[in-house]
């Protein structure tokens, strides 16, 4: 910590008499062992959310993006159906030898707010970490990082900052009411097993569908439990329920880089979504097709 600090205040002394230059963020990354560390502590973008941002440069062929990550420099050519996330150590040592990927990554840091793909794809709350304001030491930014970091949990947690907002607000605009809770026949039948249901559609007494809700930016091992839980969920409500159409919206970068699991958790479900508009859209047809008039 205390080389991280020390690293912090050379930093700042380097702002401060030379002026805000991507040199010296490329000079920081490349010879200071804790560099990227102090970079992310500076702005409060996380080591998680870093690595998330460079698969998703990997991946998708956006020009804007590329163009600013200088991604045709320094990227190969990889099977994008078994794409691995690099690991830190990875990410350190491209960062010190590869002159482009590490200018890229500077520059996403300055401008990387600025781009409409980020801005439609990384949540708000993070693309503001990406501010040039934060690499100046503005005393304002600073405090604003210290905020995120303290609230991160709390925001990501509230009902308006959830995806599952976003289905709930699709079936009001339908007139299809849902709830939220365990099922009558779970609770007496497999107690033990049974787990609290997103999404019961239209209620409780009688379920038509039944649909959960994942979307990750992170990953974790219990990505694999998830999945497992997922299946075993299927079988149950199949036994107990067997009209009932069991559905999964499954979305976020965080599923991406863990295909394994991800198969599990689809196969788990008789039909799976994503939160893009034309997902959405398929999903209001299978409401409508289930309720008729009512919807």
């Amino acid at each position: 910590m205390n080389s991280i600090r020390e690293s912090l205040l050379v930093l700042k002394n380097k702002v401060e008499t030379k002026g805000l230059k991507k040199e010296i963020f490329e000079w920081l990354l490349a010879d200071n062992e804790n560099g990227l560390t102090a970079l992310l502590a500076l702005t409060g973008f996380s080591n998680e959310s870093l690595k998330r941002l460079i698969t998703l440069i990997r991946v998708v062929d956006n020009r804007p993006l590329a163009k600013l990550s200088l991604k045709e420099k320094w990227y190969q050519s990889e099977d994008l159906q078994n794409i691995k996330e690099w690991s830190d150590a990875a990410i350190a040592r491209r960062l010190r030898d590869n002159e482009h990927f590490r200018a890229g990554m500077v520059n996403l840091f300055f401008e990387g707010a600025t781009l409409p793909f980020l801005a439609d794809t990384i949540p708000l709350f993070e693309l503001k970490k990406l501010s040039i304001s934060k690499l100046q030491f503005d005393i304002p930014s600073m405090i604003d990082t210290l905020v995120r970091y303290k609230e991160k949990g709390s925001y990501s947690g509230q009902k308006e900052n959830n995806p599952e907002t976003v289905v709930a607000d699709l079936l009001e605009s339908l007139g299809v009411p849902h709830e939220t809770g365990d099922l009558s026949e779970l609770v007496t039948n497999a107690p033990d097993t049974k787990r609290t249901m997103d999404f019961i559609i239209p209620n409780k007494e009688n379920p038509r569908i039944i649909a959960e809700s994942s979307f990750l930016v992170t990953t974790s091992s219990g990505q694999g439990d998830k999945s497992k839980t997922e299946i075993s969920i299927r079988q149950l409500i199949k036994r107990h329920y067997p009209r009932v159409k069991f559905i999964g919206f499954i979305d976020g970068i965080g599923w991406y880089v863990r295909k394994e699991d991800l198969k599990r958790m689809v196969a788990a479900y008789e039909d799976v979504f994503t939160f893009h508009r034309d997902e959405l859209a398929r999903f209001e047809n299978l409401v409508r097709a289930e309720f008729g008039k009512n919807a």
